[in-house]
């Protein structure tokens, strides 16, 4: 690892460190009504949502009625993208005439199981992609499906983070707040505000933003190119800010259009994770010590750097098969040296890697370089990374409450170490939330394993050797381990509401984009109706008086136990896959034998 590589990483480090406690600090005062210094444009507007929604701004929810509207909510949102799928032919803004007879032969039909697929994914916030998006969907479906679905998705995520830490903070309630308040409130004082400054800045480092349709240019050989246009830095913005991550073109971020600079590139990584890091100050605050949201802050920290470092530092040192022959692998000013397959010159191998690793702690999928491309144990830190359930930072919302979820199964821990009554903050865990904490990281787990196992068994069926040509699953770019790895990381980032992939996979085949779909789903709604039982059930509580007996959650001996519950729980779970996959091929590679 060069040390301009180091210090680009803490670098950014230290920028999401100084923007946590300004950004939990704001959050903590949306969501519990008190007035900002945005209040005098948006207020009004929220008022008239909820007249014309019909909602009771002081009119509370139990979580059954919070997790009621939130379902809601979903469906309504499946249905909308999928019929504005379907019928795009018929709808303006939609200058390369897609789904319509006049369709370019290189466009990409709308069938109903994609309709189906890209329906799910923009609802659970996954906006996995198993398409090109602009060979295949028109500006008004861009903007009034997925950038729509890309502002309520994030907001349902942190609407469900909201609830949780109200289920610590209060006590003895039989209410954890209003969903329809709740996201009204993330969109308009949060999500909004921050997406139409960013949008401006993107607009300003290059990205597009227009209603043009494509050009032809002609390139320097004398070959004809076709340059895709449209509203693109609006859907950029809340894309990264809301951890959404679907590209406007099928490069993501590695693509000039989506991320020009790396000044731009910077913004997109902070965007990624300054919600989820602001969370973690919020909660401190709303239980009333704020030691105990820097705690989790230094657990997600921790991780983070490791999982950045331990990347960076095999996709610096490269492929051991190139570099034994002959290929100079060493990093100077004159060259980046490792492995630059698949990444851009002007973002390097260390921003690369963090990217990589910034875009699967988050929950987000956007990409500036290949992970299909990384070395075997470069490419397993951003696996790994999906398979703990995002719990670094993570997605907005959903990393925070999977890392308290986390939590409560350490304290649980510790509690039957010490032979004590598990507490957390005030609260005693007991066979409930316990049970909820256990039904969500199983049901992530049981949907990436058992997933990957069919879809392995039908793709070693149908041909009886991997990298078949059209088999019932799909087809793999890459034999054996490789091949595997592309099946594991897309049920992993299916179940994990990530989106990104080993793009080795050609998923877009009835049996992927049905399995994918549910796998999404289950991931979503097996995470979130947990978590919003769990807070249900402890803000009926008695807060409890801290005693002798009570086992300390904050502090670095905490910090290590969550850390070690989520490593345990993840590596006793996925370790046999992946020793199938990125691990065996690591071993590969050093003998220099990949097949």
């Amino acid at each position: 690892m060069s040390s301009l590589g180091v210090f680009q990483i803490l670098f950014f480090f230290l920028i999401v460190l100084a923007i946590t406690k300004p950004a939990g600090a704001f959050m903590y005062r949306v969501f519990e009504g008190k007035r900002t210094f945005l209040h005098p444009v948006f207020r009004p507007l929220e008022r008239f949502i909820y007249w014309l929604g019909g909602v009771r701004e002081d009119e509370e929810q139990s979580w059954i009625m919070y997790s009621a509207s939130l379902i809601s909510l979903s469906i309504f949102s499946f249905l909308f993208v999928y019929i504005i799928q379907r019928l795009q032919g018929h709808l303006p803004l939609n200058p390369m005439h897609f789904s319509t007879p006049h369709a370019p032969s290189w466009a990409t039909a709308i069938a109903p199981d994609l309709a189906y697929n890209t329906a799910v994914s923009f609802m659970t916030n996954t906006n996995w992609q198993a398409y090109s998006p602009d060979t295949t969907l028109s500006y008004f479906t861009q903007m009034a499906a997925l950038t729509v679905q890309n502002f309520v998705s994030a907001a349902v995520g942190i609407a469900v983070a909201v609830a949780l830490i109200r289920g610590f903070a209060r006590h003895t309630a039989k209410t954890i707040g209003n969903f329809w308040v709740d996201v009204t409130r993330c969109t308009l004082y949060i999500l909004l505000p921050v997406c139409i400054l960013s949008t401006i800045f993107f607009v300003w480092q290059g990205a597009i933003q227009n209603f043009k349709g494509p050009v032809t240019a002609t390139t320097l050989e004398g070959a004809k190119q076709v340059i895709e246009q449209g509203p693109l830095a609006s859907q950029l913005s809340i894309k990264m800010l809301g951890t959404n991550g679907g590209g406007y073109f099928n490069a993501n971020s590695a693509h000039p259009y989506e991320n020009p600079t790396p000044l731009s590139n910077e913004l997109e990584m902070l965007l990624m994770l300054s919600l989820g890091a602001g969370l973690t100050y919020m909660f401190g605050k709303a239980v009333g010590d704020t030691r105990q949201g820097w705690t989790i802050f230094a657990t997600m920290a921790v991780m983070f750097l490791v999982g950045a470092f331990v990347s960076y530092h095999f996709e610096q040192g490269g492929n051991t098969i190139v570099n034994q022959r002959g290929v100079d692998a060493a990093y100077s000013p004159n060259n980046p040296g490792g492995n630059m397959e698949g990444k851009e010159v002007r973002f390097g191998i260390a921003d690369s890697a963090l990217f990589a690793t910034v875009t699967t702690d988050a929950s987000c999928g956007a990409v500036n370089s290949m992970h299909d491309s990384y070395t075997p144990l470069g490419g397993l830190v951003p696996l790994f990374n999906i398979q703990t359930d995002e719990v670094i930072f993570g997605g907005v919302g959903a990393g925070f409450y999977s890392m308290i979820i986390y939590a409560i199964v350490a304290v649980f821990i510790g509690g039957l170490m010490v032979g004590r009554t598990p507490e957390y903050i005030g609260k005693k865990i007991e066979q409930k939330e316990v049970k909820m904490a256990i039904i969500a990281i199983l049901a992530t787990s049981l949907c990436i394993l058992g997933f990957t196992a069919l879809s392995s068994v039908a793709h070693f069926r149908a041909t009886g050797y991997w990298n078949p040509p059209g088999a019932a699953a799909a087809n793999t770019n890459n034999n054996v381990a490789h091949g595997f790895s592309e099946i594991l990381y897309a049920y992993s980032s299916g179940a994990g509401n990530n989106g990104s992939a080993f793009a080795g996979l050609n998923a877009n085949t009835p049996w992927y984009n049905l399995t994918m779909g549910l796998d999404m789903l289950v991931g979503r709604f097996l995470f979130i109706i947990p978590a919003l039982a769990i807070a249900g059930s402890l803000a009926r509580k008695k807060l409890m008086p801290t005693t002798s007996g009570t086992l300390p959650t904050t502090g670095g001996l905490f910090v290590v136990l969550l850390i070690g519950t989520v490593i345990i729980v993840g590596a006793l779970t996925y370790f046999p896959a992946l020793s199938l996959g990125p691990i065996v091929e690591h071993f590969q590679m050093l003998s220099g034998r990949l097949f």
